[in-house]
């Protein structure tokens, strides 16, 4: 077992994460999956970036849900951890972006994970009913919580990362929605936090 993001994984879940990692990169300069300057520090900025979310997983999850899965953080990163704990859960990933769809699918193929992918629009697609909603670098808060309360069921739980502007966020959000909240510290940016909301609705 090796620590990675504050959770202990198997050699078999290291070498997917690897590999992963590895398909990135062999991607990246056909279809921009990350930034050329983060290239070189792909395992903390993003695999343990994404890893560290799963912590805050709930032991039953069934369906995982990943809004805007870009290059596949966190949604294929939360897809290879589940193989090993989560065995029976399904991973739902949605990104319009036509060309990372066809990085997504290989993925999920290469790797033999329990995911799909919806090729559309977050507003276009069905209601999923996701005990966990996550999503990294898609929006601000306000911007989320339309989409996050669509999709996710009511004893659900959304695991957003959120950078330095995570106050103001929260604040605006509050505006306009109720939503319990605990905050939670980024272990890869001293700046960054991850927000775990629950019983979402909009304000009366």
């Amino acid at each position: 077992m090796a620590d990675v993001g504050g959770m202990d994984v198997s050699r078999e879940t290291m070498a997917d994460l690897q590999a992963f990692a590895a398909l990135v990169l062999k991607w990246t300069p056909k279809i921009n999956l990350i930034s050329a300057s983060s290239e070189s520090l792909i395992w903390d900025r993003h695999i343990v970036d994404s890893v560290q979310i799963y912590r805050f997983a709930p032991d039953d999850v069934r369906l995982w849900l990943d809004i805007g899965s870009g290059g596949g953080f966190p949604g294929i990163v939360a897809a290879i951890l589940g193989k090993a704990r989560h065995p029976d859960a399904q991973f739902v990933l949605i990104e319009s972006d036509q060309r990372k769809v066809v990085f997504l699918r290989t993925a999920i193929r290469d790797l033999g994970l329990a995911a799909s992918v919806h090729a559309n629009r977050i507003e276009d697609v069905p209601q999923i009913g996701a005990d966990v909603v996550s999503a990294r670098a898609l929006g601000s808060l306000p911007v989320l919580l339309p989409l996050v309360s669509r999709h996710m069921n009511p004893a659900g739980v959304a695991i957003l990362h959120k950078g330095r502007q995570a106050s103001a966020e929260i604040d605006e959000a509050r505006e306009n929605w109720r939503f319990e909240l605990e905050e939670k510290l980024s272990l890869t940016d001293p700046d960054a936090r991850l927000l775990l909301l629950q019983r979402i609705h909009r304000a009366a």
